[in-house]
């Protein structure tokens, strides 16, 4: 209510101007405009009051129009001020962002072109080491001595006067790339390459095909050539080779066998043995006694590659033996039907200790077996029933003893047939009807004049 207490003490002395009668009509036209004019603003400004008022809130015109006034430029300037602060962080941000951007990327520079430096100095060591390779093992053609031992026993006989035995590089002919032998340039005139040579039993000749084909062991002492180095050997052009067979027994004594015109057919007919005319006096084991027994002409076998002939199985001394290669303790040979004649069997020792190995596990495995059955007997027992169960069981065990006792016995039996013959066989070796103890064996070959 104080408005209104306001705006009629305002306009009191204009209220009171009417009630005065003039006799000027202009004043008095004048007095009545002014009275409706103060009339239409009262009530202009009783219904912006109402309507004010409707809304449930106090206006003072004038102090609330500088109020929002100052309300709306201290927004501007704090809204002003607020970009200012944002554009000044973003300006101060992107510059640090960059900064940094630029020290990673000389950075990365730097450690590139230190990587770089790295590997430019690899690939010189590399170099270099290639180059020193190259000149202290220089790929050149391997000078050969000659095309086997026999033609380098008949080149270096006319020019020194003493061929010495050793190793030597020959390229016979019709290959590709030389290899080393060993050459006997003493025994029986000289002139052989050895092919194979057993000593002291050093190396093992249990074997797959693979080894047999490219040869194993050491050259100056016990070895296998390979069967693909003898082919080419022997299948040189306007050539003949003997093979000659060189035999030891324990006591020192010595005998021979030779063939003539020896030969071996290709990797494909897996190198079959071909034997010419035989002489010695160790006896033909190659061809045996009968057809049956005769190796010549058969193909090689190891226990991976199977040319036995015994298929599906043959009888030997009255045994089934299904590989001639396991029968003889794992080696390789130009078995038929087995034969008479095996060179390359490994060493009694060598086998004797596998027996053992496996005969102890075995061992092991039925003493575990036979002890969880005693627990479970014991575990079992408390009536007649079970006391007959462990008799029965005893029983059992003593089956199994007597059987263990009877293998062990057939073990012993073949292990001192074993010692007796040798693991190296050549059967037609015989004194008193009994095969030598063969301790050494050396197999070569050498030219022999052809008829041309």
């Amino acid at each position: 209510m104080m408005w209104l207490v306001t705006l009629l003490l305002l306009w009191a002395p204009h209220l009171t101007e009417p009630l005065n009668i003039s006799a000027d009509k202009g004043a008095s036209s004048v007095t009545l405009n002014q009275s409706q004019t103060l009339a239409e603003n009262f009530t202009s400004v009783r219904n912006h009051k109402t309507l004010v008022m409707g809304r449930g809130q106090e206006v003072c015109t004038i102090p609330c129009d500088l109020t929002a006034k100052m309300i709306r430029d201290e927004k501007h300037s704090i809204c002003g001020q607020l970009q200012q602060s944002l554009s000044s962080y973003v300006r101060s941000t992107s510059k640090l962002i960059r900064d940094m951007m630029e020290e990673q990327h000389r950075a990365l520079e730097f450690l590139t072109s230190q990587v770089t430096e790295l590997v430019t100095k690899v690939h010189t060591l590399k170099s270099e080491v290639q180059q020193s390779n190259r000149e202290m093992f220089s790929i050149k053609p391997v000078q050969a001595h000659g095309r086997d031992c026999s033609d380098i026993k008949e080149t270096l006989g006319s020019i020194v006067p003493k061929t010495p035995s050793g190793i030597y590089i020959i390229h016979p002919d019709n290959t590709d790339t030389p290899f080393e032998v060993f050459c006997e340039m003493d025994y029986m005139g000289g002139g052989w390459t050895v092919m194979q040579r057993r000593t002291d039993g050093q190396i093992d000749f249990r074997r797959p095909w693979t080894d047999y084909e490219d040869g194993f062991g050491h050259l100056p002492g016990e070895h296998w050539l390979g069967l693909r180095k003898v082919f080419h050997v022997i299948n040189q052009r306007d050539a003949r080779f003997q093979l000659h067979i060189a035999l030891v027994s324990h006591d020192d004594t010595t005998a021979y066998a030779s063939y003539d015109d020896f030969r071996l057919d290709n990797e494909t007919n897996f190198y079959s043995i071909h034997l010419g005319r035989y002489a010695g006096s160790a006896g033909d084991a190659f061809r045996g006694y009968n057809q049956e027994q005769n190796q010549d002409t058969a193909p090689f076998s190891t226990l991976d590659v199977d040319n036995d002939g015994c298929s599906p199985f043959c009888f030997l001394n009255n045994q089934t033996v299904e590989s001639c290669s396991l029968q003889n303790h794992r080696s390789g040979w130009w078995f038929n039907r087995c034969g008479l004649a095996n060179l390359n069997t490994p060493p009694p020792d060598l086998e004797r200790s596998r027996r053992e190995t496996e005969g102890t596990g075995q061992e092991k495995k039925r003493k575990r077996t036979v002890g969880h059955t005693e627990e479970g007997d014991k575990e079992r027992s408390g009536g007649d029933e079970s006391s007959g169960g462990h008799k029965e069981s005893s029983g059992g065990d003593k089956e199994t003893s007597e059987g263990d006792k009877e293998s062990t016995s057939g073990e012993g039996e073949e292990d001192r047939r074993d010692k007796g013959r040798g693991h190296l066989h050549w059967d037609t070796w015989t004194q008193n009807g009994v095969p030598h103890y063969i301790k050494s064996v050396t197999m070569e070959i050498r030219r022999i004049p052809t008829n041309n």
